[in-house]
């Protein structure tokens, strides 16, 4: 039986995408520009050009692949990192459409997971494999695409909850 959600849920993980998907692009864009850096902490280096520095570091530190990566290999190991990210968004969309008995919230969650489907299916993958080609034009449009669809059920959600 489906249960009544008291108050709206805030997507504080649809939050963390977008950042990351900012974050990213500016990751791009420096390795179009920068190809070559060497530095003895890129990370740092990286982070200190970001608007999110603290969440750059704590993401890109908090991976393993990222300790002897250049710059292409961040952008990597944060696209890896956004995929997951989307990936337990659209589950959790999934599951509070499952939860909810508020037709309005029904239907405001049915059209974020419209949104996140093709952004964890094609969006995000093929930007990934995009970077590992060497196509940052690519990458770089289908992550902007992956943040379009995530403001656009944002948007969505909140207007619809007034």
């Amino acid at each position: 039986m489906k249960t009544s959600i008291s108050s709206p849920p805030r997507f504080f993980i649809h939050l963390l995408l977008l950042l990351l998907l900012l974050l990213l692009l500016l990751l791009l864009l420096l390795t179009i520009s920068l190809p070559s850096i060497q530095c003895d902490d890129l990370v740092e280096q990286i982070c200190k050009k970001t608007p999110f520095y603290d969440l750059c570091i704590s993401t890109l530190r908090s991976n393993s692949n990222s300790t002897d990566s250049d710059v292409k290999g961040l952008a990597r190991v944060m696209t890896d990192f956004l995929l997951a990210n989307a990936t337990d968004t659209l589950n959790y969309i999934r599951a509070q459409i499952n939860q909810t008995s508020d037709p309005q919230m029904e239907r405001a969650l049915a059209y974020c997971a419209e949104l996140y489907i093709p952004v964890v299916k094609y969006n995000l993958p093929q930007a990934i494999d995009a970077l590992s080609k060497g196509q940052f034009a690519f990458a770089s449009d289908g992550i902007s695409d992956a943040a379009k669809e995530a403001d656009a059920c944002e948007k969505n959600f909140s207007s619809s909850m007034k």
